[in-house]
């Protein structure tokens, strides 16, 4: 298991091959205020549980799932707490989740094409890649716009200009407001 202090909060987060969730979850979240548990009757795919909160042994959240893709396959789980606003971005496999730590609520669930692969925080954005998708947050857990792409991709922030790459093609916008030519999005 590894922690995370990130402002107040300690995030306790591993994930397992095993069949069973160690011990250490099953305890902890007789304390936690908000328990969630997703495909854990799955015969497929890796377990992964978190805990997070202000304390350790009084979690204000408990969190396990299986999820696929696998790591495996190459796709780690993934938090990023913004302690500003109290907010807990969860991916794994195809699963994304937010939280309200504050007042242990989940804000959202959502799906990321074919994977996960991590969050990121850029000012007052958080982006999050998968596989085929590149899609951003405010910092209050409100999506701002999602847009397809396709391996090889990459992008960079620089100046508030968040520049993309998509198998060699080019372009740029605001990560706030994502790419012009995505009419989903504002």
């Amino acid at each position: 298991m590894y922690t995370v202090t990130v402002g107040p909060y300690v995030i306790a987060f591993h994930s397992v091959e095993t069949e069973e969730l160690p011990l250490r979850y099953e305890w902890a979240k007789q304390y936690a205020e908000l328990v969630e548990e997703f495909d854990l009757g799955r015969s497929d795919g890796d377990f992964c549980y978190l805990l997070a909160g202000r304390s350790f042994d009084h979690p204000a959240l408990a969190l396990a799932q299986r999820h696929d893709p696998t790591e495996a396959a190459g796709f780690y789980p993934g938090v990023l707490v913004v302690p500003e606003t109290d907010v807990l971005f969860v991916g794994a496999g195809e699963r994304l989740l937010a939280y309200d730590l504050a007042q242990p609520a989940r804000l959202w669930e959502d799906v990321a094409d074919v994977g996960f692969c991590r969050w990121a925080r850029h000012g007052e954005v958080v982006i999050m890649s998968a596989e085929l998708e590149l899609a951003a947050w405010n910092l209050e857990g409100t999506k701002l716009w999602t847009t397809f792409v396709e391996p090889p991709w990459s992008y960079e922030v620089t100046d508030d200009v968040l520049q993309l790459d998509i198998m060699g093609v080019k372009s740029e916008f605001s990560p706030h407001r994502g790419p012009k030519n995505n009419a989903a999005w504002p």
